[in-house]
């Protein structure tokens, strides 16, 4: 009787460089969609708190999609082996689409929270599942040449989803922002169900609940603690050590279900794989190093150069353009050669290097050397982000593969989040300690929490020049000090990609390893879709082959 893996490996579906295309066109749009909502409504807060209020809840309103979407994440994996990749990426679709309408037609904040916290959920499938479904649509060595073009959609949807924000204020109403992208949704789900025909792998086996549910409890407590922490309530506060002794509870306990369950959302196994848990980490350091970098860098842009929000997002297209060309370049050399290794590896000391440069910017810096610095910093991001999960991807059996691309995105998603709460607080207390020193040595009535004027940029820069001066040099060195916090992260990443064992790209003519196969893993049932490329021929004494629509 033949293994799970080895059904799995002949279960691996050909197809054409046009059909991969065409899927990658319904992923992308669906990408695309995801990203922009979530970076849109940015610009648009201000005007969303005039109209409706609730300005003591207006960091629910990024926090509740960036908590539901990490959670939410391996969840979706574990869902698309159980159920179907097709299907699990259009519900995740429908999901995002009918939450982006009920948030234009809010009519409080506390609507808007809760369809924000569902639009997290889908948005969660939405960043997982193209991944695995392009590690199902083509083998490792050829799949490279595609990754870059989804590694493209974050620069570009980076750039737009501010730009787009800033246009639908101005000229329509704010509840265009979560409007505008859903005929793309539409247009998504329409080209994935005409194109995407896929073996689907059905186990016979339940859903791991308890698992779900200490790995959603855990990464929520964590968040919270990381989103309001240093806002809400004082990092040194009953609430900060409660919900940091909640997030270990609810971790160690799911670690006991995972351990326990028949078909975990996380198999142990993979953390004893040293691929997934160096590229795991690895994602982790990008992501903190990547989202506190980019959250941060656009109110350089605005307070000290007093450029508009939309030239602020201008100023990104050197690093989005960095990041689009080395991405597809790094991805054509992998599929082309099958070397993989450097690419993170120099990626991540050009991100160190990047931050570094970012961190020796003054005041009076030129734009031109802005502009650089950007560049560098996204050609070491789009050499490093998609061959992480494509390392992963490689590394383990077909069966596995939902199950570690989750995994890599889930941790990359955490990293940002740790990162956007450890950079924010130390930009907020080097900014605190910087004014009262500048002010002091200028003998000025400044200093303490009862700083002036700093709110918008546009009320900063309308200040008297002596007081701007200072303001504008504490949150330049401020800036400073919250780059240069990035540039070890960067390189402990460099580190850990380093440290990966380059594993020969699998391509069609060759089987998956067993390295990390589960052997008292659920037997399973192959459903292929008629209409799509037949499975392979299989032992009489295996599993049957039931024809269906996944």
């Amino acid at each position: 009787m033949q293994t799970e893996q080895q059904i799995q490996a002949e279960a691996a579906p050909s197809f054409t460089h046009r059909q991969v295309l065409e899927i990658l066109a319904g992923l992308m749009l669906a990408m695309l969609t995801s990203m922009i909502s979530t970076s849109v409504v940015g610009t648009a807060l201000p005007t969303i708190v005039g109209t409706l209020g609730g300005q003591d809840q207006l960091a629910w309103v990024a926090s509740a999609t960036l908590l539901t979407m990490t959670a939410s994440t391996p969840i979706w994996g574990k869902l698309s082996d159980l159920y179907g990749r097709k299907l699990m990426f259009q519900v995740a679709l429908v999901v995002f689409l009918l939450s982006s309408v009920a948030a234009g037609f809010s009519q409080d904040m506390g609507q808007l929270i809760a369809a924000r916290a569902v639009q997290g959920i889908g948005a969660g499938g939405l960043a997982a599942l193209p991944q695995i479904i392009l590690g199902d649509v083509v083998e490792p060595r050829e799949r490279g040449r595609y990754s870059g073009y989804i590694g493209a959609v974050f620069g570009v949807s980076t750039v737009t989803g501010p730009l787009l924000g800033g246009f639908v204020v101005d000229h329509m109403s704010w509840r265009w922002t979560f409007w505008i992208c859903v005929p793309l949704a539409v247009v998504a789900f329409v080209v994935i169900q005409k194109v995407l025909k896929l073996p689907l792998v059905r186990r016979d086996t339940k859903i791991d609940w308890w698992g779900a549910t200490f790995i959603t409890g855990g990464t929520t407590a964590l968040m919270l603690l990381l989103s309001l922490g240093g806002k809400e309530f004082g990092w040194n506060s009953a609430w900060t050590y409660g919900l940091g002794a909640l997030s270990l509870v609810m971790f160690g306990l799911a670690v006991v279900a995972e351990r326990r369950a028949a078909d975990p959302i996380l198999p142990p196994h993979l953390f004893r794989d040293r691929t997934f848990v160096l590229t795991s980490t690895a994602s982790l350091l990008v992501g903190a190093a990547m989202f506190g970098a980019l959250m941060f860098l656009p109110q350089y842009l605005q307070i000290v150069k007093g450029m508009s929000p939309t030239g602020s997002g201008l100023m990104t297209l050197p690093l989005v353009l960095g990041l689009l060309t080395s991405s597809i370049l790094t991805g054509r050399f992998v599929s082309r050669t099958g070397r993989w290794k450097i690419f993170p590896v120099v990626g991540m000391l050009l991100v160190a290097v990047g931050l570094f440069l970012l961190s020796r910017l003054h005041v009076d810096s030129s734009l031109v050397i802005v502009g650089l610095d950007n560049a560098v910093l996204g050609i070491g991001l789009g050499a490093t982000m998609q061959i992480l999960i494509l390392a992963a991807q490689n590394a383990v059996t077909r069966a596995n593969l939902a199950s570690a691309t989750s995994g890599v995105s889930f941790f990359r998603s955490l990293g940002g989040a740790v990162g956007v709460a450890a950079f924010g607080a130390i930009l907020s207390n080097r900014l605190t300690a910087e004014l009262v020193s500048l002010a002091r040595a200028a003998h000025l009535p400044l200093g303490g929490g009862a700083v002036p004027g700093l709110g918008s940029p546009k009320a900063i820069h309308s200040l008297p020049a002596p007081i701007l001066e200072i303001i504008l040099e504490a949150f330049t060195r401020a800036m400073s000090a919250v780059f240069v916090v990035g540039v070890p992260i960067a390189l402990l990443a460099s580190v850990a990609a380093l440290m990966l064992k380059e594993i020969p790209l699998r391509s069609a003519r060759t089987a998956a390893p067993a390295a990390t196969a589960d052997p008292a893993g659920p037997p399973v049932v192959l459903t292929t879709d008629p209409a799509g490329p037949p499975a392979a021929a299989h032992d009489p004494a295996a599993p049957p082959v039931v024809a269906g629509r996944p």
